[in-house]
């Protein structure tokens, strides 16, 4: 069976350093920061006291819900969810109608590793103090993980599939491409995909437990984020959310819409936490064959990639990746594609990152520029021994690359791969 042509027409995304695409494309291009120290987390002895963010304005959430959703609202990642997906569809010119006809060509997979943990907090605590009718109507939506894909589905009326994927790290990726497949299949024509994560100590306590995130530099935040660096310490821990509209081209066509960039396809695999894979580290083997599959089921030929979009989270396992790169693409040295890690400006996004980092991809190709890695002057020496620094670009470039591969590596030894391309009719 041939596949249809996919491509993406609408962008959103809530950042640690950009709560708008302008914003964030300001960011990208600027090389600014959204990590800043939190003092909630030097109260509660954090040994990391820094974090990425997003920050809302105040009043900002009455653009996106009404006085009775956002009474009781205290689950932030499904507020950073419906805020991208929400904007993602308006960028698309698709319509919101509050009480329109059901769209059956339409859908949405949106994912997430954990939804309403400050609203779980607030719930068992009236439940320990047998005050379960003060609970709220809302308890239930802003608590359970499909929460946020049920929200989306009902305020933008889609009929087709409505779900959430949950695979750490790789959510957002992973999200991405279930949607390609189903529009390319022929199994919808509109699809918005994304992933959120919910911010806070709760969130990231578990983290910090595991000494893996850095704590030298709470008085210098925006330091503390190093992936590729001699220096790394440890990932800083972030939240967000990101959301893509794919859209098969007949149906973008029709509607006359502007496209962004084309989905070429990708691949998602496991290690099975074998082979030197385990819960917090991938099997090598796995990353090299999800990256070797993306590319063959994308049609294109390894040498095809002019950027990647690295996972590389700022710790000892950024070298290894680099080397599975290397090896996977058969491309070393200065005949290595150029790579970045959104995780320099943002932190680790969690679930969100992913769709994020897919939304930093899709405008590289579509502003023409290549974003620079910040705090990675010191690029860590197994990484030189295999790429030229040439290819680690400290501060954006102005070229404008034609493929961009973008992979998340997740807790759990899971894997997704997903390849965009410049448009061409």
């Amino acid at each position: 069976m041939n596949k249809r042509r996919v491509v993406i027409t609408g962008l959103g995304v809530v950042a640690p350093n950009g709560i708008t695409v302008p914003e964030f494309y300001d960011s990208l291009h600027t090389g600014r920061s959204g990590i800043q120290k939190i003092d909630e987390l030097k109260s509660l002895n954090f040994s990391c006291q820094v974090a990425g963010k997003p920050m809302l304005k105040e009043g900002y959430l009455n653009n996106y819900f009404n006085k009775v959703q956002l009474k009781g609202l205290a689950a932030t990642g499904l507020e950073y969810g419906v805020i991208a997906g929400v904007d993602a569809w308006k960028d698309a010119g698709l319509e919101l109608t509050e009480n329109g006809p059901t769209n059956f060509d339409a859908g949405i997979i949106f994912g997430t590793g954990i939804l309403g943990v400050d609203k779980f907090r607030e719930a068992i605590y009236k439940v320990d103090e047998g005050n379960v009718r003060r609970l709220g109507s809302t308890t239930v939506i802003q608590t359970m993980a499909s929460g946020i894909s049920a929200f989306l589905g009902g305020i933008l009326g889609c009929g087709n599939i409505v779900t959430t994927n949950s695979s750490a790290c790789s959510t957002g990726t992973e999200a991405v491409l279930l949607a390609y497949d189903r529009i390319s299949s022929g199994q919808a024509e509109i699809i918005l995909s994304g992933s959120t994560s919910d911010s806070g100590p709760y969130v990231w306590g578990g983290f910090d437990a595991m000494r893996i995130l850095p704590h030298k530099y709470n008085d210098h935040p925006q330091e503390a984020s190093r992936p590729m660096s001699a220096t790394a310490s440890g990932f800083v821990p972030g939240a967000g959310a990101g959301a893509l509209v794919l859209e098969s081209l007949e149906s973008a066509r029709n509607r006359n819409a502007k496209i962004y960039a084309e989905v070429l396809g990708g691949a998602v695999n496991s290690g099975g936490q074998r082979n030197g894979g385990s819960m917090t580290a991938p099997n090598s083997e796995a990353v090299q064959k999800c990256i070797t599959k993306a590319v063959h089921n994308s049609g294109i030929e390894a040498h095809d990639i002019d950027a990647i979009n690295g996972h590389l989270t700022a710790t000892t396992k950024d070298p290894t990746e680099i080397e599975n790169w290397t090896i996977a693409l058969q491309r070393k040295g200065k005949e290595f594609p150029y790579i970045n890690s959104l995780k320099s400006l943002t932190g680790h996004c969690l679930a969100a990152s992913g769709s994020i980092e897919c939304v930093a991809s899709v405008l590289q190709i579509h502003k023409e520029f290549i974003f620079g890695n910040i705090n990675c002057q010191d690029v860590h020496p197994d990484i030189l021994s295999v790429i030229d620094d040439s290819c680690i670009p400290n501060q954006t470039i102005k070229i404008a690359p034609k493929t961009v591969i973008k992979a998340s590596f997740g807790f759990g030894d899971v894997n997704a791969c997903v390849i965009f391309k410049k448009f061409y009719d």
